[in-house]
């Protein structure tokens, strides 16, 4: 105990390394809180607003408590850091560890952990070199690249491809998943790079993962087949805000037409390659690949999601659906006919096996105490199985691990109370902690919330927005952000604005989001027009950022097929939906949004929620409590005026 907040004084370890610290009291409270929960092996929840400082505030408890016991000579502290997202997962692993692993002066070893879909396939690559017929002329471009890299890479992360765009179509062709994986019968399983990942993992003090591989592996235990992640001593989750939502899709089932066809294209390669002499195997694959793309044109084109308990209903749909079942099936007859001629064919029997049981699942819709709901992207249909609750199994989980577990964010609390965050995953015996942001919200900021906007629905809604948005812009010389709850309204504001402001617009969709990042941080007077994925995860400091403004509070749609089936189980509690999840949902998504504007002690900025309800409904009061202490206006001039202030401020110190 006495180590950890030597480590955080004024003359400890962090002040003799690091140029300009100096302590702060919220993070070395953290640090003893979470000290205590090493060495007790109990769960606790902080939010920790920005500022604090919390990733030291839980790492060098966890690295010192590892430490004092390699000293002492027991076995190390075993340690899981989950994070949000694999950039704060790189971040973590390649800036934050290396700094803390020198100031502790500790041979603590570290590992990187990401899910199998990035690491490179040596085996599905070797099979689609020779199968390029299946490849367009841009995929085998990219696959040439791969190739180059692939004798080269020492990890085999896909991370490392910078000459191969982030959503490029030849990953799925060079990477595997656990339905195609071959394992132990793999020609290449001495040199596979995942294999190599985890056994580092294993022999690792600290690995660093994320949610949804630390979930993946979770179900996996649940089910009995495997453990991706090893038993840790103790559990750290950073940006702990999102893990109710991952934790129910993995205790889930999934079923998606992407499966579908992996399985028909692999099935095809076979055939070409391998098993020619059986032409029922390639009628088979081609016959489900036409039915379940012919499923995908029932649906909209553009990305959707629904409840399928109502779309089954529909006959066209639960017609197409029937096809599948009867395609699926006969191409599982003839694959039959071919296991044990190789190991490829045989894997592709046990996917054939695995997804006839998934169609059951999608298909047995009376089910109690789930949701089932679909979602589209522009190809493929995925149908969910997902449980209303997992605080059961989680509790459980936590119970039995014997260890040390730690939730944090920025963003957990609503209204001073964690019982949003901690119900859903059974955490009703973790400890609690609320920490106040060190910086002067008063003095760095102002939350303006204009007066007489067109309500959300109505046809002059972009205008006014727009109109709004003009002379914050100018004042503050572009530095703004623009946040929206839909691409619509986003870029009819995005048109709008065109023309009416020199400054150079960049909207989400033009390019990919770390570009998009980039280009605005090297472009002083740039504005970023952007949907949900930057509402969280952006780190913009200094005059680079001094506007941001939200178009209206982030309540969920009330056509979200999960959120209207908890709706439904909450009202059946005899509980109010609204007040017990669309609220708290909303509280902290704009928890996240307003925490874009101030990320340092120097920062300064409006923050413009373009929302009256924060200020004539009674639950507006709930919201305003739950933001930092920000000086309020409702004046637009006075803001603009704030901006010019900054603006002149900034030109100045440059």
């Amino acid at each position: 105990m006495k180590s950890v907040e030597r480590a955080f004084s004024d003359n400890g370890l962090l002040a003799n390394a690091i140029s300009g610290f100096s302590p702060r009291q919220a993070q070395i409270d953290m640090a003893m809180e979470v000290t205590l929960a090493i060495a007790n092996k109990t769960s606790l929840i902080v939010e920790a607003g920005t500022g604090t400082g919390k990733t030291f505030a839980y790492l060098i408890p966890a690295l010192l408590a590892n430490k004092e016991a390699a000293e002492q000579e027991q076995s190390n502290k075993k340690i899981i850091v989950s994070t949000g997202t694999k950039n704060l997962q790189e971040q973590l692993f390649h800036k934050d560890m290396p700094l803390i692993r020198k100031v502790l002066a500790t041979n603590a070893r570290i590992a990187l952990l990401k899910g199998r879909a990035n690491y490179l396939c040596t085996y599905r690559l070797e099979q689609y070199q020779s199968g390029g017929g299946q490849l367009d002329a841009q995929m085998l471009t990219d696959l040439v690249k791969v190739k180059t890299w692939a004798n080269t890479t020492l990890t085999g992360d896909i991370g490392e491809l910078v000459n191969v765009q982030e959503g490029s179509a030849i990953f799925p062709y060079v990477t595997s998943t656990v339905d195609n994986c071959l394992a132990r019968d793999c020609p290449h399983v001495k040199d596979c790079y995942l294999i190599k990942a985890r056994e580092k993992a294993i022999e690792a003090d600290l690995v660093v993962v994320n949610h949804h591989l630390f979930f993946a592996d979770m179900a996996l235990k649940d089910t009995g087949f495997g453990e991706l992640i090893p038993k840790a001593d103790v559990v750290i989750f950073d940006e702990a805000h999102q893990i109710s939502d991952i934790a129910s899709e993995y205790f889930g089932e999934a079923f998606s037409t992407r499966q579908l066809l992996d399985l028909c294209s692999d099935v095809l390669q076979v055939y070409r390659t391998s098993l020619t002499d059986v032409k029922q195997l390639g009628r088979a694959a081609e016959k489900l690949m036409k039915t379940t793309q012919e499923f995908r044109l029932l649906f909209p084109y553009e990305p959707e999601r629904g409840n399928w308990r109502e779309r089954h209903r529909q006959a066209r749909i639960a017609s197409a659906f029937t096809v599948i079942k009867t395609d699926l099936d006969f191409l599982y007859q003839v694959i039959k006919l071919c296991v044990s001629r190789n190991d490829a064919i045989d894997n592709c029997f046990e996917r054939a096996v695995t997804l006839l049981s998934k169609y059951d699942i999608m298909a047995n819709l009376e089910v109690s105490g789930m949701s089932f709901w679909y979602e589209t992207t522009r190809r493929h249909v995925v149908l969910h199985q997902t449980p209303l609750s997992v605080a059961d199994k989680f509790s459980a989980y936590i119970k039995a691990s014997g260890a040390g577990w730690i939730f944090t964010s920025a963003t957990l609390a609503v209204d001073g109370t964690f019982e949003h965050f901690a119900k859903p995953l059974g955490l009703d015996q973790a400890s609690h902690l609320l920490l106040d942001s060190p910086f002067d919200y008063q003095a760095q900021s102002q939350l303006l919330v204009p007066r007489f906007l067109p309500e959300a629905n109505h046809r002059n809604r972009a205008s006014a927005l727009a109109e709004l948005a003009i002379p914050l812009i100018k004042a503050s010389g572009g530095a703004c952000f623009m946040l929206f709850t839909s691409y619509r309204v986003m870029n009819q504001v995005a048109e709008l604005l065109e023309g009416k402001v020199d400054n150079p617009l960049l909207v989400q969709g033009q390019m990919a989001k770390q570009t998009l990042l980039s280009e605005f941080i090297d472009n002083d007077n740039a504005v970023l027009l952007a949907t949900a994925s930057f509402w969280e995860g952006v780190d913009v400091r200094g005059d680079k950022l001094t506007c941001v403004i939200i178009d209206k509070l982030p309540f969920a749609s009330p056509d979200d097929p999960l959120l209207q089936a908890r709706s439904e189980d909450v009202k059946r509690q005899g509980g109010d939906p609204f007040y017990h999840i669309q609220l708290p949902q909303a509280v902290i998504a704009l928890k996240q949004g307003v925490g874009r504007l101030i990320r340092d002690v120097s920062d300064q900025g409006i923050m413009v929620i373009c929302d009256d309800r924060l200020v004539n409904r009674p639950y507006g009061e709930v919201f305003l409590k739950s933001l930092p202490d920000m000086k309020r206006s409702r004046n637009l001039d006075q803001a603009a005026q704030f901006l010019q202030t900054i603006t002149a401020e900034n030109g100045e110190k440059a």
